[in-house]
């Protein structure tokens, strides 16, 4: 039989498959250039150094730090299209809340309770569900902090201890290939050995029993301190060596990007998800007023800096909810009236321990979008970018264009471009931040926002076209700038193109763009 976290893998994986929640996964244009790089590395057999998707990167120096990730989706774009990586995140996104509900049960949580901390974290979690690598950084730290919190509560002398904490350097070596969240580990590890430290610090040796804790409070901060610098060395083996370190923390302490790129800014409270991560905030600050002592430091420290983290930058909400549910949930209880049954129910959960539901729901799926995602006549799957957010009819008829230079378009749409004009097309720029650095983003905004100096980035990146969401205030001034002319508009974008070059201007959409000049 099932236990509910196998119902909640298996649910959640058919749910993001099977529905149009496959198309919100391709909400962000960026896994379009995570799968041609994947592509890319494949073909030659050698990690990028330098940027191809660019015209004004162009043999640059490039850190693909996602590589690992990148040839994953790339192998499954290339076998089955879209609905590869689409599954692929599915997969992990159902793993990691089945994982989340089945250590809130572990810990000790009731099961009422182990279902509202789900729900609020799964819900907050939607701010950044996409078809992205972070998602891995999610199971990452799950496993990282199960880990190290296990291990905490054994005998430092336990061989399960031992063998644990040395798991942690072997799961670096994947982390740091797939993405840059793999710094979270060492804020963990450093927390824990805090954590030591301080019973080590606060162990008196006048009575027998506090010397034995206070031996064992020091054997975990020398085993820990050994680990970390197994981990250091394992985090090393990447193909740019200590430079992507240094590289992933230039990007993130340059305030400018910072400031500047949404989803490092903090979080807006008016959207559902965030104010369901602030539900869970202030339902786990109570929980932690109230039975606060009972937390060990590394718990407490842990939950500080995940409450920090969640307010400082709205992607880092997912990882902050799950987190703060495993903390406080157990501390939690339900209705009193209900123990006795909600014991009995988490004896039986505990007694499931199979997973024949879940094994069974990845191979039947896998099969279905091996067969292109179709069960005899019936289209199950069919993972697309959603027209709605991307210019999937403005780029159908660039294609039929005969291209002869770079395309401008908004950053959020550079990874689509990429995707779909691959070798056919550069883009002038997309959403690789770190790539492109602060100087080169503020020019690219006062261009978009038609600030003094707006058209200097035109004349520096000296694009073939422009391609532009409709009605936005660069699309108005372009329609009257000399030297420009539109070829192309829908309700939802406009293509336009410098005077010299002589392209057909689309019959379909000959009224649109009459109505765009």
């Amino acid at each position: 039989m099932p236990s509910i976290a196998d119902l909640i893998f298996v649910a959640l994986l058919c749910a993001l498959v099977f529905t149009p929640l496959s198309v919100k996964l391709l909400g962000d244009a960026g896994i379009g250039w995570h799968i041609r790089t994947g592509q890319q590395i494949l073909a030659t057999h050698s990690v990028p150094r330098v940027d191809s998707f660019s015209s004004t990167m162009q043999g640059k120096p490039w850190f693909a730090w996602e590589w690992l990730y990148d040839v994953t989706v790339g192998a499954l774009d290339s076998a089955w299209g879209l609905n590869g990586p689409v599954w692929l995140t599915a997969v992990v996104v159902a793993a990691v809340f089945a994982w989340l509900f089945r250590l809130l049960i572990q810990r000790g949580a009731d099961l009422i309770v182990a279902l509202g901390f789900w729900l609020l974290a799964i819900s907050a979690s939607t701010i950044h569900l996409l078809a992205r690598p972070h998602v891995l950084s999610w199971l990452f730290a799950v496993a990282w902090f199960r880990i190290l919190d296990s291990t905490e509560r054994m005998s430092v002398d336990s061989p399960v201890s031992q063998r644990r904490l040395w798991v942690l350097p072997l799961l670096m070596l994947l982390w740091v290939n797939v993405h840059g969240g793999f710094l979270l580990g060492f804020v963990l590890l450093g927390i824990f050995w805090i954590g030591a430290l301080w019973s080590w610090w606060r162990a008196r040796d006048s009575r027998l029993e506090e010397l034995l804790q206070k031996v064992a409070a020091g054997a975990r901060v020398r085993n820990l301190t050994l680990v970390s610098i197994a981990t250091a060395i394992a985090s090393l083996l990447n193909p740019y060596g200590w430079r992507l370190h240094e590289h992933i923390i230039g990007y993130l302490s340059n305030r400018f990007l910072m400031d500047h790129i949404d989803e490092f800014q903090s979080p807006n409270f008016h959207g559902l998800a965030p104010r369901c991560f602030l539900a869970l905030l202030l339902l786990s600050m109570a929980v932690l007023m109230v039975r606060g002592r009972e937390l060990r430091s590394s718990e407490l420290l842990t939950a500080l800096f995940v409450i920090y983290a969640g307010l400082y930058a709205s992607r880092n909400i997912p990882v902050s909810s799950i987190l703060l549910a495993i903390i406080a949930g157990p501390r939690c209880h339900g209705p009193k009236a209900l123990e006795g049954f909600l014991a009995r129910m988490e004896r039986i959960q505990s007694e499931l321990t199979g997973h024949l539901w879940p094994i069974l729901s990845v191979v039947l799926t896998l099969a279905v979008v091996a067969h292109g995602g179709r069960v005899g006549p019936s289209q199950l799957i069919d993972a697309h970018f959603d027209p709605a957010r991307m210019p999937v009819k403005a780029v159908s008829f660039l294609r039929t264009q005969p291209i002869k230079g770079p395309i401008l378009s908004p950053d959020y749409w550079g990874g689509y471009l990429i995707y779909t004009l691959y070798r056919q097309a550069e883009v002038v720029l997309d959403d690789r931040h770190d790539l492109y650095g602060a100087e080169f983003l503020k020019s690219y905004l006062r261009m978009v926002q038609v600030e003094d100096g707006w058209d200097s980035m035109l004349h520096k990146a000296d694009p073939a076209y422009l391609l532009l969401p409709r009605g936005t205030a660069l699309d108005n001034v372009m329609s009257k700038t000399a030297g420009w002319r539109s070829i192309y508009g829908d309700k939802f974008s406009v293509i336009f193109v410098r005077d010299t070059a002589k392209p057909q201007t689309s019959s379909v959409d000959e009224s649109a763009a009459t109505d765009a000049r």
